[in-house]
């Protein structure tokens, strides 16, 4: 929930002529801010992504936003499952299962969010958990719907928590994911599905983090409001 409409047009401006090479770069402003994001990044190589939907088409949900709202001006990914959302907002694997379908019955791209907190790191059930929201949510999903799954992994622990994600914990988990993907469905959905990690990205550790063999990319938080420390995240992993 940050930037206005001036500030975010500002924004979008700064990164557009942020250099790519082999980078798939998106964005996520808020919903009131979206379509002009979509207007102003047409011609671009940015995409522009949505931060939630609601599971239902239509209907008496005060609020909430559909899918084909989204598609409408323009949308063709969207973010489920954030740790914010899970925190805040009380959802829960039932829910977000239930929106990934919507989402992928509509031909969006889900951008998937999943991690453990600092209690399940501390007592070390960090797998289990991870392995159970994926289980949750995703494991019922016909194995072509992987071609329209990217996955972010959060440790939310690592955020804002004065604790710090290694490098090398990333890796660990993002093999972990990997391995469990290959389990349930098989190697190639495995080894093809992007894993972005999503821990406190920063310009000072980007390169370290994205140098492993796992991860993916990042997904991005508080460095992606400011255009410098932005473009250095990507500049990262170009």
């Amino acid at each position: 929930m940050n930037k206005n409409l001036a500030e975010t047009e500002t924004l979008i401006k700064e990164l557009a002529i942020i250099p790519t090479t082999n980078v798939k770069v998106m964005i996520a402003p808020t919903f009131v801010n979206l379509a002009a994001a979509v207007q102003s990044l047409e011609d671009s190589h940015i995409e522009v992504i949505a931060q939630n939907m609601h599971f239902a088409e239509n209907g008496a949900f005060t609020g909430e936003i559909s899918a084909d709202m989204l598609l409408d001006i323009g949308i063709g990914t969207v973010i489920l499952g954030h740790s914010e959302r899970r925190a805040y907002f009380g959802e829960t694997d039932e829910i977000l299962a239930k929106k990934v379908k919507t989402a992928l019955a509509k031909n969006l791209q889900v951008m998937f969010c999943f991690g453990e907190e600092l209690t399940d790191r501390k007592s070390g059930n960090h797998f289990n958990i991870v392995e159970s929201q994926l289980k949750n949510a995703l494991f019922d999903l016909d194995p072509n719907a992987w071609s329209n799954i990217i996955l972010a992994y959060e440790p939310v622990w690592a955020i804002g928590t004065g604790e710090t994600a290694s490098p090398e914990q990333a890796q660990e988990m993002h093999a972990f994911i990997r391995k469990t993907i290959a389990e349930a469905f098989n190697a190639e959905i495995a080894d093809n599905v992007s894993i972005l990690y999503g821990g406190s990205v920063k310009p000072g550790n980007a390169q370290e983090i994205f140098s492993k063999p796992d991860v993916d990319g990042g997904l991005i938080g508080g460095a992606a409001l400011v255009a410098d420390d932005f473009a250095s995240i990507v500049k990262a992993i170009s």
